[in-house]
């Protein structure tokens, strides 16, 4: 059956990675599966028939078959339990693997979210310039948290994993801050990410969509 997922018609960061349909791409480039993507407008996301797939009007959604998917947690780890390549085959360490992508998602991402919110659309209040540091600070307490575990290991429970690819989608989210250079273990382990095979190819489908389209105006 051929795997249906849908993208931004225009991404809001230019197609440098950081829409949530990159970690898509990537888990589907890893597990060696093709699939097609569906450019939907934001105006379309709110429209009754994207929202039979995605019931809050985001992206992505995965489609195969009968079977709709949304929440990118949700799509790699059908993805990562459908298909090798993204979870060890030992039982115990399937469970790690499948612990550190709900940390990634449930632990380091909701600070690194908040970081853009305080920025952008709380830029503008008159408490802004006391709130920011307060979620820097708490980005930096996770950071130093993950980078004490993870070490000098290239990845953080042995081989390469569904965990790996969320954890370093959600630390790519830093990269525009600076915050994430304060923490070269952690860097490092982002560009091992980056410089997978899989991950290429992911991000240079969804650059290849928006560099063909020029900025407005």
């Amino acid at each position: 059956m051929t795997v249906v997922i849908t993208a931004f018609e225009r991404s809001p960061d230019g197609g440098k990675g950081l829409a949530r349909d990159t970690r898509v791409r990537w888990a589907l480039e890893e597990a060696g599966q093709t699939y097609e993507v569906r450019l939907v407008s934001f105006s379309a996301m709110k429209q009754p028939a994207h929202l039979r797939l995605h019931p809050f009007g985001q992206i992505p959604t995965y489609e195969e078959g009968d079977l709709t998917l949304f929440e990118t947690g949700a799509i790699v780890l059908h993805l990562a339990q459908r298909h090798a390549g993204l979870l060890p085959s030992d039982a115990n360490a399937r469970a790690r693997a499948i612990s550190w992508m709900f940390a990634a998602l449930n632990t380091v991402e909701p600070p690194i979210l908040d970081l853009t919110i305080a920025k952008f659309q709380e830029g503008d209040k008159p408490w802004a310039n006391e709130r920011l540091p307060l979620v820097e600070d708490r980005i930096r307490h996770r950071l130093v948290q993950l980078s004490a575990r993870l070490g000098d290991a290239a990845w953080l429970d042995g081989a390469f994993s569904a965990g790996d690819l969320m954890m370093v989608s959600v630390l790519l989210r830093l990269r525009p801050s600076g915050i994430l250079d304060e923490f070269p273990g952690l860097f490092a382990y982002v560009a091992r990410g980056e410089a997978r095979p899989a991950y290429q190819r992911a991000f240079a489908a969804q650059w290849a969509i928006n560099a063909a389209k020029p900025e407005a105006g």
